[in-house]
């Protein structure tokens, strides 16, 4: 049992830190991360649990995701602009064609699923 813990625990560390890597990068999405970085400390440690289920980053999402599987549509629309502006600088930046090609695929590829997700009003 303290094996799967602690399996827990290092998925769920390496989780987070890809999410919050994934605010500034944008070819990381930062909200799947987070997701499972809850599931995991949910099985590993109540301590961080419930300081993610509590930050104030975090928590409402994350509360909304668990209760009713959709996000507020406000933060949907900053997730496309961020994500959006993050990868027109990206494309701007990179110098090679099939970089472009590829980061312009990604970010569509991101809206699709941004605009799959469920809504709730604010």
């Amino acid at each position: 049992m303290a094996l799967k813990r602690g399996f827990f625990l290092v998925i769920g560390l390496c989780s987070l830190g890809l999410g919050l890597l994934g605010i500034v990068l944008p070819i990381l999405p930062t909200v799947p991360f987070i997701l499972l970085a809850a599931y995991c400390f949910a099985r590993s440690s109540d301590r961080l649990y419930q300081w993610l289920m509590s930050h104030p980053w975090f928590a409402d999402s994350l509360r909304d995701w668990q209760a009713k599987g959709a996000i507020r549509k406000s933060l949907k629309k900053k997730a496309y602009i961020v994500s959006g502006l993050s990868f027109l600088v990206s494309i701007v930046v990179v110098p090679l064609i099939w970089v472009k090609i590829l980061l312009a695929c990604i970010c569509t590829g991101l809206f699709f699923y941004l605009k799959s997700i469920p809504e709730l009003e604010d």
